[in-house]
């Protein structure tokens, strides 16, 4: 059986055009300011609990004090700026259709399954 080659995009033109560039700039104006808010949440908690133990040693729910709660709080921030990056356009779903890639939507081509690897 001979081997079907893949339509490969043409990825050095495809940087060129302005439809990817702005998908960059619309991609960079999401991540920019999510990394820079993530930083300084995830650096609050020990500059809170360092210059304000008393309060961040307030309890809350039985043993639980402010702490805990906002150390939780960082795994569920992390999660939420994951989902909004993929939820966005500009995301990891973004689509190369607008960039002039045709049928392409997703950034790597689909992998060959295993019985197509290897045909019986």
């Amino acid at each position: 059986m001979p081997h079907e080659q893949s339509k490969t995009p043409d990825w050095k033109s495809l940087a060129a055009t302005d439809s990817f560039a702005t998908l960059l700039r619309r991609k960079r104006r999401f991540v920019v300011p999510a990394t820079v808010f993530f930083i300084l949440y995830y650096f609050a908690l020990p500059v809170l609990v360092g210059y304000f133990p008393e309060f961040m040693s307030r309890k809350v729910l039985g043993p639980v004090n402010l702490a805990y709660l906002f150390a939780l709080s960082q795994f569920v921030m992390a999660w939420v700026l994951a989902w909004l990056y993929v939820r966005r356009p500009s995301g990891l779903t973004f689509s190369l259709r607008n960039c002039g890639v045709p049928g392409n939507t997703r950034a790597h081509p689909p992998q060959q399954s295993r019985s197509e690897k290897h045909p019986e």
